[in-house]
């Protein structure tokens, strides 16, 4: 049963862990890297250090978790092809939603911001999904317009209850391998997979366990809104445009000022400096990806001494091209 205050429970999260076992989109218990604080030098040796890589994950981020538990509550009518579906992304949401309606043989649109990267518009466009590109500002509203006027049936990226259950997966997935960490760090964009670890960690009796959400210094939507008080609409600008959406979700901000310690914000240079050293040790992320870690490594990240620390790679979408370019 869902919560009074809207909150996702630990049954849903279950419910959700099951669904993503039996669906067809082949979403997978990622990798639990342990005890690899010697893979990086600059860290405490007594740090504990734990690498859950979502990057690895079917489509090639933590996407596709949230997506298949979406899939199975789809309205009959969306089911039979009568009604189409319509999300907003960056990119990685976008790219599982794209799989998913091209497994289910659904029709759909995905509408982007003009920054995404081309590669993955293409990319998008390939799995039989239309793109239609807009300004950061005109998204929301235009998704709003294909719903009401064409009746389009909406599948929010970050603010949804059935996806964030579906990401709270992942913390079972930690637990399971008897791994309970003091520490736990998430990057941050939307806020839908930051709300869903929170959530499955805490409900599952880690009481005094830290989550922190990192978010880029150029798209700090949820620091404000944690300033504010209230999920805040804002100008961003990172070179992790997959965690820079220019609003907060309301549901994200109601599970994280719930579950999640604080917001953490890394320096675009301090994510490329992470994905450099990713590199080095055969770990591929794309600057998204690489926010958590760049936290940890940046020091930004109090009292970690003795601690067992869970760090999330969360995506690994990024091209050849796109890494030299990046990187040099």
């Amino acid at each position: 049963m869902p919560s009074e205050d809207g909150l996702i429970t630990l049954r849903e999260i279950e419910g959700a862990r099951k669904n993503l076992a039996e669906s067809d989109l082949g979403v997978i218990k990622t990798p639990l890297l342990k005890h690899v604080t010697g893979m990086f030098p600059q860290l405490p040796k007594s740090v504990d250090l734990y690498l859950k890589l979502e990057n690895t994950q079917t489509t090639g981020s933590f996407k596709i978790r949230g997506v298949a538990n979406q899939m199975k509550f789809l309205p009959d009518d969306v089911k039979n092809g009568e009604r189409k579906l319509i999300t907003m992304s960056a990119g990685n949401y976008g790219k599982a939603f794209a799989y998913a309606l091209q497994k289910h043989r659904l029709s759909g649109l995905c509408l982007m911001p003009i920054t995404a990267p081309q590669s993955r518009v293409e990319l998008i466009k390939n799995l039989g999904c239309v793109v239609e590109t807009y300004l950061h500002s005109e998204i929301r509203h235009t998704m709003k317009r294909y719903e009401q006027t064409h009746g389009y049936h909406v599948l929010h990226s970050f603010d949804d209850k059935d996806l964030i259950a579906g990401y709270a997966s992942a913390s079972l997935e930690i637990l399971e391998e008897d791994v309970k960490p003091d520490i736990v760090l998430v990057c941050c964009g939307g806020s839908g997979l930051v709300s869903g670890v929170a959530s499955g960690f805490k409900l599952s009796g880690l009481k005094d366990c830290r989550i922190y959400a990192v978010e880029p210094q150029g798209s700090p939507t949820m620091y404000e809104s944690y300033k504010k008080g209230s999920p805040v609409t804002m100008r961003v600008k990172s070179i992790a445009g997959g965690l820079s959406p220019p609003f907060a979700g309301t549901r994200t901000f109601q599970h994280c000022k719930k579950y999640v310690k604080d917001v953490i914000l890394v320096s675009d240079q301090e994510l490329l400096d992470t994905m450099k050293q990713f590199y080095k040790r055969g770990l591929v992320a794309e600057p998204s990806g690489c926010a958590a870690m760049a936290a940890l490594l940046g020091g930004h990240v109090p009292d970690i001494e003795g601690k067992k620390i869970v760090v999330f790679v969360t995506g690994g979408n990024v091209t050849p091209s796109e890494m030299v370019s990046l990187l040099q």
